[in-house]
């Protein structure tokens, strides 16, 4: 990874840590406690040893001593369980943080947006990666404090009674971090190529499993479990190339803690055998010196050890980092406004441009006018722009030029209040894990007699009588266990419960028989009357009661008035129909030819 971009999202890793509030200063100061209360009991230790061995004292002398080791020991254990503690709520309270963060923003891109990728690679960034930040703000931020403050406290204690113990200490205490720095180098960079092979075996998985029927039907079920295999196995080279970094990483910072220590045991074994003079202040060694610069040894290359460990920690945040920093500093396409509707809508577009969200035109420029009421049916070949004129008027898309709603600029508009006049309705409908009756509300405050009446105006209430549950009927993941005409229905009757000003349709029966297809149309014709409509379709011969019918091709309005009128003009809505009727006429001929050979 170039390392103007590592500095970058390691930047942008440590502006994050306000979301830890004080839990992380909280997991520090315990540590330095628990540094403490170390230094404390190596000197009672040495002090004990020395009184004893050296100085021939009873050991009634030190009960004080004893009774204060135990004392310490004990705090020793509570200062460690509440840092973790404070370390895992600090971590917690990132990630939770950081999940509405991530939810919140695309919510604001909106579907235009989310739809780019595959709904795994979505699921990997909200779960995996932010997981993946916790023991960077848990453990490596704390651990980077308390490697500098606790070895310089034991570095200011062990100066004054031995400046040669000191200057080993001093001067071995580089290797560690040298070390750890080099390592760190590929980690990052490994963390990186394994989330992206997590995130492309997620999307790829996720696609693969919801197109099983399909595959099966085309006999490819084997080819893409092989192709599966493949994207497997590289996420798992991925995975232990990371973990041989962290394995290393570990064992070389543990051999130099230990040469290191090593090198002060000789210097003392030397020194109590005279081989050695220098490193006191005029006074002989004694075996409290060694003892005590012996016990806070380890001690002192505690924390840059585990901040070795731990370093992994930060080269798999700034792996998980560069996605989500991507994603929450996209820029939104617009300026929410503040202004409100009070009146009927009527919607003018005036040289109106979409956009997609890296600055595609999609659609325009076009000038046309909804009236109050008006009921506007989009035509138009596949492609030619129709959603991304709906995605515009929802919000979810970027234009140029002037979208007014009721005078009311839309990106002047406050976007809450926008969509509470809208009902939408589109042709794969998207109900969620819960009960019919959370599925209907949608977080409204409905009452049963409300809902039941409007399953009943959706034509679907037989349907939920019938059921032991009620209104309490699961409703699965993907709407398993329900027909694509029920589940269209549920979502009308919660696109009713809206009480809208304006319906926008997207191909509302598309997906369904004939008679749901009716049933759908009846209700919505009566649910829209005294409202507007915007409704896009391809059901060219349901468009006599449309008040306007806009013809787009190309991104451009080519045509646009009422049905009666573009049937006997030349230009792409009389092709279109003449079309869809030879469809229709080559499929009853197909109907009435199987029926004679049967």
């Amino acid at each position: 990874m170039d390392k103007t971009v590592e500095k970058k999202l390691t930047q942008w890793l440590k502006l994050q840590k306000k979301a830890c509030g004080f839990y992380l200063n909280l997991s520090v100061f315990f540590g330095v406690l628990t540094g403490l209360s170390l230094m404390c009991q190596a000197w009672l230790i040495a002090t004990v040893l020395q009184g004893i061995i050296i100085d021939d004292l009873p050991k009634s002398d030190f009960i004080e001593h004893f009774w204060a080791l135990l004392l310490l020991t004990v705090v020793r254990g509570v200062l460690a369980f509440a840092r973790e503690r404070a370390s895992f709520q600090a971590g917690a309270r990132l990630r939770v943080q950081m999940r509405a963060a991530v939810l919140d923003k695309l919510a604001l891109l909106g579907p235009a947006f989310i739809k780019g990728k595959p709904a795994g690679s979505w699921a990997s960034i909200v779960l995996e990666q932010v997981e993946d930040l916790q023991d960077f703000y848990a453990r490596y931020l704390p651990q980077v404090v308390l490697a500098g403050f606790i070895p310089l406290i034991i570095l200011v204690a062990v100066f004054p009674i031995n400046w040669a113990a000191g200057l080993i200490l001093l001067a071995t205490a580089p290797l560690i971090p040298m070390f750890m720095i080099l390592v760190g180098m590929g980690a990052a960079d490994a963390n990186r190529k394994n989330f992206s092979a997590l995130a492309r075996l997620s999307g790829h998985f996720m696609d693969r499993l919801k197109g099983l029927s399909t595959l099966k039907l085309f006999n490819q079920g084997d080819k893409e479990a092989k192709v599966i295999k493949k994207a497997s196995e590289e996420f798992r080279e991925r995975t232990m190339a990371v973990l041989r970094m962290a394995f290393l990483s570990s064992a070389v910072l543990e051999f130099f803690a230990a040469v290191s220590i090593a090198v002060l045991a000789v210097y003392f074994g030397f020194s109590y055998l005279d081989h050695l003079n220098f490193g006191h202040y005029g006074v002989s060694i004694s075996l409290f010196t060694g003892l005590f610069v012996l016990i806070l040894a380890p001690e002192f290359y505690q924390p840059l050890r585990d901040m070795g460990t731990h370093y992994h920690a930060k080269a798999q945040a700034i792996g998980a980092a560069e996605e989500l920093m991507a994603l929450l500093d996209h820029p939104t396409e617009q300026q929410v406004g503040d202004k409100q509707i009070n009146d009927k809508i009527e919607i003018e577009a005036k040289d109106l441009s979409v956009y997609s969200l890296d600055g595609s035109l999609l659609l325009g420029p076009v000038s046309f006018q909804i009236k109050a009421n008006e009921h506007v049916a989009i035509v138009g070949p596949s492609g030619a722009g129709k959603t991304s004129l709906l995605n515009a008027l929802l919000g979810f898309l970027p234009y140029q030029g002037q979208l007014k709603i009721s005078g009311i600029e839309l990106r002047e508009l406050a976007r809450d209040d926008w969509r509470k006049h809208l009902a939408w309705l589109g042709q794969e409908p998207q109900l969620f894990h819960g009960s019919l009756r959370d599925n209907v509300a949608m977080g409204r405050e409905l009452s049963d007699e409300a809902i039941y009446n409007l399953l009943d105006k959706a034509q679907i209430l037989d349907f939920v009588q019938q059921q032991p549950l009620g209104l309490a009927y699961p409703i699965q993941e993907q709407t398993a266990g329900l027909s694509v005409g029920q589940a269209q229905r549920i979502a009308l009757a919660r696109a009713l419960g809206q009480q809208a000003k304006l319906f926008i349709l997207d191909e509302p029966t598309a997906s369904l028989d004939s008679l749901s297809e009716q049933a759908v149309q009846s209700t919505l014709t009566q649910a829209m009357q005294g409202v507007a409509c915007v409704m896009v379709t391809h059901r060219l011969e349901n468009l006599s009661a449309m008040d306007k019918v806009l013809v787009i091709d190309n991104g451009l309005i080519v045509q646009q008035g009422k049905y009666n009128e573009l049937v006997t003009q030349l230009g792409t809505f009389k092709q279109m129909l003449d079309e869809a009727t030879s469809l229709s006429e080559f499929d009853v001929g197909s109907a009435e030819l199987m029926g004679d050979k049967s």
